[in-house]
């Protein structure tokens, strides 16, 4: 399969071979390639009747038997060949073509092949009946090319085919252009006019002797070379004039050197005019955040082959500004003005918010209460410069620039308007403590960002014109660099092929870029007009953006082209005149928000004119700081009386009633653990007061709470009126209104509750019976069993946000159905190896990983119909996948017990473990262990057949395990809740278990008597349970039976139990519990 980048070569050289009308040999390129069908060209041979060349290229993308639409298009042309040669009355011609090119079909169709023969025998075709309407040669060409192009549309095989990519005119010679330009910038003795005659060779500026270049004799200076506006158009013998350009903002992340080389001076290919009239701008009071990148959510909606990702396929209902942050969910009052404002990677309810007095506060915006703060404070006077000391003594306001976490949350870094950088350490909740302290700059510390070019370091920018890296464990200085001529505002750090660079931004409009190691600038530009600036990756680090504020109040925001040096967008919408540098932020991969006039603003990055404004009620400064949480579902505002506004999303709304209680859950959990111990001031913020919340008392005697019986809970039987086998997958659909299962004979089927009397919500409940979906046409959403192999087929699936697509396997191809007409949309990756699992992307619907029986998971790409990495490491087939958008990680479980966490920026492994049998039970042969993870992204839950085990992904450490007994059934299926407070297990022998997720122990047991009639034999239990996504006390189970089982607790309970109490020290240590026979249980509340 044609990698990435060999197809955008290709087209690349169609482009330069059409421009330089080498009209043949482009179109024999799209035929060998098959990247491109040109229906123009094709259309063309049609009408004038080339039918050997029209087969001739149709044979590049597609044969006779690929696939019924081929089939068709082969028949159609080759018909009416045969008609023509008919209508020409050349029987001899019409013989041949009928032997040679229509007798295949005879195998397809064998009546009508005889129908077309017997045409041989007609004085004219036309006596035949389907043919009388036959005119003449030009209208039945006209008439059969209209078919022609509606099988090609149809035909799967020409997916991302018919559409040529959006190129820039002349780009393969841009392309050399660069090259060339950036080759002569690394020569060591540059030439002014360089003769390039060739480009067998990497240029180099040598003697006057050396064949290649041939250097011009009167050479001079690049810089007195007048300024080129672009590339120079390469020409046959003329000699090539390197534009005076500054190095594209990537040419040097490529290829990183060490070696110095002369700077190519005379300002360069500059995105835009120098104004040298302008002088450098004051500094604003409270300058902008450096915005970092953040992780999106995922859209909802599924990106299909050959579909542009900004389109709504299939004219799903779609409107973008639901994505946004709308509602106010909260007001903090923070007492004093907010200059910079930062959530918590992990704990995305957790808000860091520094202050125009110096003052540091830590929120939970869920339950609206401060955790800590602080006043600005030297801690050790005696170690700090004089210049500080006298600087303090003459003024003693200070003001926080900036705040920022570190990426594993760790530690948190504050820099001040005097001096001074402040590391803490977090060690959850309201433990905060001293780390380090460093007296970085002269004058205000503008920004700070951590990084990890060779170690965990921190990079700060000052008033004193520098940019400094710090080791973050010693506070050593590690590297310097200078260059900017006025004080530099902000940093914005990355890292590309393990290349580490920082852009930096001054207050005179400039534009810089350092690579670690190395002291001089490798970029030099100007910011849209000069303006006092900050720039920010979208979180997948594919684009930059720019924001600012130039002296004369105008603001500019702008996407850069790195490849080329250029502004790619710049974006509109904003007021006349701005007071202060204007903040922004990005999310999602998609937008682009700006505290300004009084209000947010929104734009999609693909298109420059604003999508929309959002006032929060009002009480907006001209230009509010604004911070988005990693997910983009919370969006932090200040405003004009010492106050912050949370803004939320429908999930941010969830996200915050589910965090209430997450402080105490996190660490029970073993997150905010007090316990752990660093060495350093282990001194907490001063009058700050543990995070108390309310939680239901166990009674002093608690009993595990035994349900044997059908009346004490509500249970709904499903039923299908086809044949159906075990239920083997089973799933809610995410807006909770229908069941979707999988049987292991690849039948799915779907139930859906209607909206009625009895259930006015239409969500899924017993109270009401739901709907077995099926459309008019009767079909059934069955998968592909070709090449299966149903003794060790494994089925899976997997369902799209929107719950419009399906994707699954059983053990054949993988098949893409829509749930709304049944219909295959199209099949792919056909076995051996066979689909074990499936997992959709968090942030991109169009990427899936695909678990295999060959122990491999592959990473694959539905639009473009490739498979992008395939990731190894388990020695038996898959049998889990589970993404974290959070954490940037794939963990991936297999039936060798194994669980192995990648991460998704480079697919690379990072932590693996195994799962330990207990003692006293044989190791299964094949043993699926399941894998989920907690709604806070970090926590996971495995399941497997012996034990449920909660871990912490970033150390892959083991916090909670429960184990069954010697004589239990072993586990079949388990799953968290929708809130994640309550984990639901069933069992081989029919028994359900419900277990508080806090510390793995069982709180209610639903015996086969409740639910199963006394009749049915001991072989029907449950392969598969889910949880309801909105209603956390609602599961659902597939039996072997064929049948699903939906269950809730009576109104009188509301809930599966109480709660079993908290164990002393179990928020602080692991706990290993074991669930003795079903028979041994302690005392149940028996409800029978």
């Amino acid at each position: 399969m044609t990698s990435s980048l060999s197809r955008d070569l290709i087209f690349l050289i169609l482009q330069f071979l059409d421009e330089e009308k080498f009209k043949e040999t482009v179109h024999k390129l799209e035929q060998e390639s098959g990247l491109f069908f040109n229906a123009k060209y094709f259309e063309e041979l049609v009408l004038g009747g080339n039918w050997d060349e029209v087969e001739k290229y149709l044979s590049g993308f597609t044969k006779v038997d690929d696939n019924r639409y081929s089939m068709k298009l082969f028949f159609e042309i080759r018909k009416q060949k045969y008609l023509e040669a008919l209508d020409k009355l050349d029987r001899t011609k019409a013989v041949d073509i009928l032997m040679k090119d229509l007798k295949v079909f005879a195998s397809f169709n064998e009546d009508l092949f005889k129908e077309i023969t017997q045409l041989l025998t007609l004085d004219n075709f036309r006596e035949n009946d389907q043919l009388s309407n036959y005119r003449d040669t030009k209208s039945a060409r006209a008439i059969m090319l209209v078919e022609l192009k509606k099988l090609i549309e149809s035909n799967p095989l020409f997916r991302d085919k018919l559409q040529y990519p959006s190129i820039k005119n002349s780009r393969l010679r841009m392309l050399i252009n660069q090259s060339l330009n950036w080759q002569h910038s690394l020569c060591g003795n540059p030439g002014q006019n360089p003769d390039i005659r060739t480009l067998f060779y990497d240029h180099s500026c040598r003697n006057a002797n050396h064949v290649y270049p041939q250097l011009a004799a009167n050479n001079h200076l690049i810089a007195s070379v007048p300024k080129s506006e672009g590339f120079l158009p390469i020409v046959a013998n003329g000699a090539f004039q390197p534009a005076p350009v500054q190095t594209p903002l990537t040419a040097w992340i490529s290829n990183p050197t060490t070696a110095a080389h002369p700077a190519v001076t005379g300002g360069g290919l500059n995105f835009i005019s120098p104004n040298p009239g302008i002088a450098a701008m004051p500094k604003c009071p409270g300058d902008s955040d450096v915005s970092r990148p953040r992780f999106s959510g995922a859209l909802d909606r599924v990106m299909l082959t050959g579909n542009n990702s900004g389109q709504n396929h299939h004219d799903l209902a779609f409107n973008i500004t639901e994505e946004l942050p709308r509602t106010v969910a909260c007001t903090l009052n923070q007492g004093s003005s907010p200059t910079s404002m930062d959530f918590h990677p992990i704990q995305q309810t957790l808000l860091l918010v520094g202050t125009g007095i110096g003052d540091i506060s830590l929120w939970d915006v869920s339950s609206r209460e401060k955790l800590a703060s602080k006043s600005f404070q030297v801690w050790d006077i005696g170690a700090s410069s004089m210049v500080l000391k006298a600087s303090i003594v003459k003024d003693p306001s200070v003001s926080v620039k900036r705040v920022v976490w570190s990426p594993d949350a760790s530690l948190f870094g504050v820099a001040y308007s005097k001096h001074m950088v402040q590391l803490y350490s977090y060690y959850g909740g309201h433990d905060i403590r001293h780390h380090i302290e460093i007296d970085a700059h002269v004058g205000s510390v503008n920004d700070l960002a951590f990084c990890n070019p060779n170690k965990q370091s921190v990079i700060t920018c000052g008033d004193d014109k520098t940019i400094k890296v710090w080791e973050v464990a010693t506070g050593a200085k590690l590297n310097t660099f200078e260059g900017h001529e006025a004080p530099v505002h902000s940093i914005c750090p990355h890292s590309r092929e393990n290349v580490h660079f920082v852009f930096s931004t001054s207050l005179d409009g400039k534009i810089k870029a350092w690579l670690h190691g190395m002291m001089r600038a490798r970029v030099d530009y100007d910011a849209p007009g000069q303006s006092c600036s900050t720039m920010a990756y979208s979180t997948d680090g594919k684009r930059l953006f720019s924001c600012g504020t130039s002296q004369d109040g105008e603001s500019h925001m702008v996407e850069w082209n790195e490849n080329e040096g250029t502004i790619k967008r710049t974006y509109h919408g904003f007021q006349k005149h701005s007071l202060g540098v204007v903040q922004f932020d990005t999310t999602k991969n998609r937008f682009l928000a700006v505290g300004d006039d009084y209000s947010i603003k929104f734009w999609d990055m693909d298109n420059p004119s604003l999508l929309t404004t959002i006032d929060a009620e009002g009480g907006l400064p001209t230009s509010p700081r604004i911070r988005f949480n990693k997910g983009g579902n919370l969006l932090a505002v200040s405003t004009n009386d010492n106050r912050i506004k949370i803004l939320a999303t429908v999930d941010g709304l969830c996200l915050m009633r589910t965090f209430e209680g997450h402080s105490l859950v996190a660490s029970r959990l073993g997150i905010a653990s007090g316990a752990l111990i660093k060495n350093g001031d282990a001194g907490n913020f001063e009058g700050v007061k543990p995070r108390v919340l309310e939680e239901a008392h166990p009674p002093k005697t608690w009993k595990l709470t035994e349900i044997s019986d059908p009346s004490k809970l509500h249970s709904l039987r499903l039923s299908a009126h086809v044949k159906t086998d075990k239920i083997a997958r089973l799933v809610y659909t995410n807006s909770g209104t229908a069941i979707l299962a999988l049987a292991l004979n690849a039948i799915h089927l779907l139930w859906k509750w209607p909206r009625n009397d009895l259930n006015s919500s239409g969500k899924a409940t017993t109270k009401a019976s739901p709907q077995l979906v099926q459309p008019a046409s009767g079909i059934l959403m069955t998968n592909d069993l070709v090449d299966a192999r149903p003794e060790v087929a494994v089925p899976c699936f997997a369902l799209s946000k929107n719950d419009s697509y399906i994707m699954s396997a059983s053990g054949g191809k993988i098949s893409l159905f829509n749930t709304q007409t049944f219909k295959t949309m199209t099949a792919f990756m056909p076995p051996p190896p066979a689909a074990t699992y499936l997992a959709f992307h968090p942030q991109d619907n169009n990427i899936v990983a695909v678990g295999m029986d060959d122990s491999t998971v592959h990473i694959y790409n539905v639009r473009v119909d490739e498979v992008k990495s395939k990731l190894k490491g388990h020695s038996k087939r898959i049998t889990g996948l589970a993404f974290s958008n959070v954490l940037n990680t794939l963990v991936s479980s297999g039936a060798d017990s194994q669980v192995i966490v990648w991460s998704t920026d480079r697919w690379e492994r990072k932590k693996n473990c195994v799962l330990q049998v207990p003692a006293g039970r044989t190791p299964a042969t094949m043993s699926d262990t399941q894998v989920q993870f907690h709604q806070d992204q970090v926590h996971l839950l495995v399941a497997h057949d012996t034990q449920l085990v909660i871990y912490e992904t970033t150390k892959l450490e083991s916090l909670k395990q429960w184990t069954i007994g010697e004589f239990s059934a072993p586990i079949s299926h388990a799953t968290f809740s929708c809130d994640s407070q309550l984990i639901y297990a069933s069992f081989l022998d029919g028994t359900l278990r419900v277990f508080s997720a806090s510390n793995l122990q069982v709180r209610c047991q639903i015996n086969p008597s409740a639910y199963l009639p006394s009749d049915v034999s001991s072989t029907v239990y449950p392969l598969a349970i889910a949880a309801h996504p909105q209603e956390p006390n609602q599961f659902a189970i597939g039996l072997t039976d064929g049948s699903v089982q939906v269950f809730e607790p009576l109104e009188s309970d509301s809930k599966w139990g109480v709660p079993p109490p908290a164990e002393n020290g179990a928020s602080g240590s692991m706990l290993s519990t074991t669930a003795p026979p079903v028979a041994a249980l302690d005392q149940p509340q028996n409800m029978e």
